[in-house]
C-alpha cells in the first residue's frame, strides 16, 4: 500500500512539474503574427481558432460583423472588450491587435489576435494556445465571449 502512495505521489508530481514547465515555455513565446494581410493559419492541433479560412473547418469561426451604424473608434473599443475579458494587449499596429490571457493555475499562455477589416466591415480572430495539443474550447468561447461582448458595446449597452 505504501508503495502505491509513493508511485502514486511521483506520477502526481511529475505531472505538475511537466505543467509548470509547459507553463513557463509558454511565457516565453509571441503571438503569430500575420501573413501579408492575413491572420496565420491555425496549426493541425484543436487549440486554435482562426475566421480568415473558411475551408480549415476544424479551426473555422465567423468573424466578428461590423454594423454600419456604429458610432466611435471601433479600434478602441476591441482593445477595451479584449482588457475587460481579461486579456493583455502585447501589439497594437495599425489594423493589427495582439493579446495574451494567461492561466490562473501554471500560467500558460493563448494568443488572442485581431485584425480589423474595414474595406469587409468584419474583425477577423485568430485564437490559439501557444503550447499543448487542446484547449477543452477555451479559444472558441474567447471569441465567442468578445464577439457578444462587442456586440453589446456596438449597440450602445
Amino acid at each position: 500500500m505504501i508503495k502505491i502512495a509513493i508511485i502514486f505521489g511521483l506520477l502526481i508530481s511529475a505531472v505538475v512539474i511537466l505543467f509548470v514547465f509547459l507553463g513557463f515555455i509558454a511565457r516565453s513565446g509571441e503571438a503569430a503574427g500575420m501573413v501579408g494581410e492575413e491572420l496565420l493559419r491555425c496549426p493541425a492541433k484543436p487549440n486554435c481558432v482562426c475566421s480568415e479560412f473558411r475551408d480549415d473547418v476544424d479551426h473555422y469561426i465567423e468573424p466578428i460583423v461590423i454594423p454600419s451604424d456604429v458610432n466611435g473608434d471601433v479600434k478602441s473599443t476591441i482593445k477595451e472588450a479584449i482588457q475587460v475579458l481579461g486579456g493583455e494587449i502585447q501589439t497594437d499596429n495599425g489594423d493589427y491587435i495582439a493579446a495574451i490571457f494567461s492561466s490562473s493555475l501554471f500560467g500558460f499562455i493563448d494568443d488572442l489576435e485581431v485584425r480589423l477589416s474595414a474595406t469587409q466591415s468584419v474583425i477577423h480572430t485568430r485564437s490559439a494556445s501557444r503550447v499543448g495539443y487542446g484547449d477543452f474550447g477555451v479559444n472558441r468561447r474567447r471569441v465567442e465571449s468578445l464577439r457578444e461582448l462587442l456586440h453589446k458595446r456596438f449597440a450602445g449597452d
